[in-house]
């Protein structure tokens, strides 16, 4: 079983994806299946997935065993380019681990949807390796995948400025500002329409949030006045779309703004400001490290970021390092006084 690569037609536009189709009914099912229940760029990436997986296996879907996952596996493990090429992260050459993860669970996902279907008779994705002891049954699962915990890096305020500074318009300044004082993700920003903001109350309306959750958000009065600045001197009075940020110039002017589009903004002013490393998800980063540095519950923080479980959001509390300094501190002086009283 062989993939071309022209099946996914290039990479669609997150925001219109239009059909993603691979080619087999069993999968092109399953893609469907996904198509109605998860956004746009879960759907893109979980047919990438598959056809990396069948592209190497190449096997018909019925006769793929737990052997050709392992494989798979150990191929995604191999240098990609040069071994003598590693990242800092883990040390590893091949694939990282998220990524190999990421497209084991998609992989399951359609295993599952065929062992449901009738179409075979188990998974072949193991949940996981038993570590036995001898004489003794399975006592927990070791994943096939380790994945390092690593905390994501956050901007400097020089870095900030320096950022903002190098946007050239205001719709752009908008844009960066929803996610640097209001935490908001790429998509959610993308996603916004008119109707949304709520100005009397510095508020937003996140209607298309991840995982298709809705949440009302607060956002920094500066980011309201940079909007009703670009709402009154940038955005085309003609256009046909109630969505927030469209494109301003050239053949899709009026039209909503794309993720690519956006991407290429901040590249482009990540470039001008001199900064080496900037991403749209750096931006949320740093709001969310910002507010928890400056006082913010963890809970509140959780809602802001729109995580549905709170261990999202502890990893805030590593990046907010004056705050575990601080409670380091409170713990130290306990600790000394306690001693003096002993003696």
């Amino acid at each position: 079983m062989v993939f071309d690569s022209c099946l996914l037609n290039g990479r669609p536009d997150p925001a219109d994806p239009g059909v993603v189709r691979l080619g087999h009914p069993a999968l092109d099912d399953y893609l469907e299946l996904v198509a109605a229940r998860a956004r746009p760029n879960t759907l893109i990436a979980t047919a990438y997935d598959l056809k990396v997986f069948f592209s190497q296996i190449r096997k018909d879907p019925a006769e793929v065993t737990t052997v050709d996952v392992l494989a798979f596996i150990k191929m995604q493990r191999s240098p990609c380019i040069d071994a003598k090429v590693v990242r800092l992260e883990d040390g590893e050459a091949g694939l990282s681990a998220r990524t190999i993860k990421r497209r084991l669970a998609s992989i399951r996902g359609l295993f599952n949807f065929l062992v449901v279907r009738g179409d075979v008779r188990a998974n072949p994705v193991p949940q996981g390796l038993a570590a036995r002891r001898p004489g003794q049954r399975a006592i927990r699962q070791v994943p096939l995948i380790r994945t390092p915990r690593t905390l994501p890096r956050v901007l400097e305020p020089g870095e900030v400025s320096a950022f903002l500074a190098a946007l050239r318009t205001r719709r752009d300044r908008a844009m960066a500002e929803a996610m640097l004082l209001g935490g908001l993700r790429r998509c959610e920003v993308l996603g916004l329409r008119l109707g949304d903001l709520r100005p009397g109350e510095h508020r937003v309306f996140i209607a298309e949030g991840k995982g298709g959750h809705q949440r009302i958000v607060p956002v920094s009065a500066r980011f309201f006045a940079t909007v009703a600045d670009y709402l009154a001197t940038e955005r085309p009075q003609t256009n046909t779309t109630d969505r927030l940020f469209v494109v301003l110039k050239g053949p899709r002017r009026g039209q909503p703004l794309s993720a690519s589009g956006l991407d290429e903004i901040v590249t482009g002013a990540r470039d001008r400001a001199g900064i080496i490393r900037l991403t749209c998800h750096q931006l949320r980063h740093t709001c969310l490290t910002r507010l928890r540095e400056a006082g913010m519950a963890l809970e509140a923080l959780q809602a802001q970021a729109g995580h549905r479980s709170i261990e999202s959001t502890r990893i805030y509390l590593h990046l907010a390092g004056g705050w575990l300094a601080e409670e380091y501190r409170r713990a130290m002086e306990a600790i000394d006084a306690q001693t003096v009283q002993e003696r």
